[in-house]
């Protein structure tokens, strides 16, 4: 079963990967995320969620996105939990053709609600994350604009596995080196989609080191397809980013 779920995973990698190469209106960028996340443990129901993203492209050189995310959680029991909370985002223009028509960086303000369900399959870890995000996408009304004027409203859906497996050992503990694959589909929805119901793809392949309960660390690869929300030359456009993503996970225990 392990390996079933393992292999089934690779093969969707493999095969998101063929898709973006193939593809004919793509354009091509190197990334590195570098991100923190950080959970303040309140009690054994409630918690604080917080996190950073810093995205740049060309690996480190330019900005691509900055992602600040807060959220409360609370933990219907060990294997479901439930988040409801705010993010902002700043995007910049980055690569031979900018998400933004008129060439500018955005920022977009959200509300999220998040389920996420876990379970296990003999040694390996599965989890199932389900997103709503009511979005603000910042909007120039005209080129000669310094800082956006509209704030169109949109929503989006998002669903990820996650599948995670010790290298030493037959569970997750203290001092566990282990590899993680997953994959996270977005999709948009209601007014304001424009050309681009298929909003991106991600997905990813890490080694990770969990030193103890309270933190690990993860390095590893990731693909990320887009498809525009506006067309060029009455064409959809996709953008095709690999490269690498860095992560720390903080666990902060303030019950004791």
């Amino acid at each position: 079963m392990n390996k079933k779920l393992i292999f089934t995973l690779l093969v969707v990698f493999i095969t998101n990967l063929s898709f973006s190469q193939n593809s004919r209106l793509h354009h091509n960028n190197t990334i590195g995320w570098y991100n923190y996340f950080g959970t303040f443990k309140l009690s054994e129901k409630w918690g604080i969620h917080t996190e950073y993203q810093f995205r740049r492209e060309e690996l480190i050189t330019n900005w691509q996105q900055g992602l600040l995310r807060v959220g409360v959680n609370f933990s219907v029991n060990p294997r479901v939990l439930v988040r409801v909370g705010y993010a902002m985002a700043e995007t910049y223009p980055y690569g031979d053709v900018p998400l933004n028509g008129m060439g500018k960086d955005f920022t977009e303000h959200r509300a999220y609600e998040m389920l996420q369900l876990s379970h296990k399959e003999g040694s390996v870890d599965i989890s199932h994350r389900f997103m709503l995000e009511q979005r603000f996408i910042g909007r120039y009304s005209n080129a000669n604009l310094t800082s956006e004027d509209e704030f169109p409203f949109s929503n989006r859906a998002r669903y990820m596995i996650r599948v995670q497996m010790p290298l030493k050992g037959k569970e997750m503990k203290d001092k566990t080196p282990y590899i993680a694959v997953y994959d996270e589909i977005i999709i948009g929805f209601g007014e304001n989609v424009n050309a681009n119901i298929f909003d991106q793809n991600r997905l990813g392949v890490a080694l990770g080191y969990r030193f103890n309960k309270g933190f690990r660390l993860e390095a590893g690869y990731l693909n990320q397809v887009i498809q525009f929300g506006r067309l060029i030359n009455g064409k959809n456009i996709i953008q095709n980013n690999n490269g690498l993503v860095l992560s720390a996970n903080f666990n902060f225990d303030l019950t004791r």
